[in-house]
């Protein structure tokens, strides 16, 4: 009995930790979104932008994968199962580039949160983006929203 109880946990943690590569960058983005527990219309739209971008992702298929990405982050343990993923796959400057996409998120409903920004720090201390990479990010997408809403 409790070797088919610990199979089934197996079975069930295995499926939860093996994302692909896009599923675990939007769970990533996400997360950021709900780090305020408030989602706008606006930080939809910019999580839609930055998979777009950084996936190179058609709208519909953006989509799909941010609906993919809430639904397995209900079901999340941990980010450390998403950052492995991407950190395993990304190249230096496309991991820089997914920061810059979180701050983007962000900044998307005019207004920085606290939480927001400490769970965009959490993921880029798991992605191993050196400080002052965290922060050139930051100010790209601070700057870009600032020009974007002027």
């Amino acid at each position: 009995m409790l070797k088919q109880l610990f199979k089934q946990f197996q079975q069930s943690s295995q499926t939860l930790t093996e994302h692909s590569l896009e599923l675990a960058t939007a769970a990533l983005l996400v997360e950021v979104m709900h780090a305020d527990h408030t989602v706008s219309v606006e930080e939809e739209r910019a999580l839609q932008r930055v998979l777009q971008q950084v996936l190179h992702l058609s709208l519909d298929e953006s989509e799909r994968i941010m609906n993919d990405a809430k639904q397995s982050i209900a079901h999340a343990a941990d980010l450390q199962q998403f950052t492995r993923v991407v950190h395993q796959h990304f190249s230096h400057a496309q991991l820089f580039e997914l920061v810059r996409g979180l701050w983007l998120v962000a900044y998307s409903d005019n207004g920085l949160d606290k939480y927001e920004e400490h769970m965009i720090r959490r993921i880029a201390d798991l992605l191993h983006l050196r400080h002052s990479e965290f922060i050139k990010a930051k100010i790209s997408a601070r700057d870009e929203h600032d020009s974007q809403h002027r």
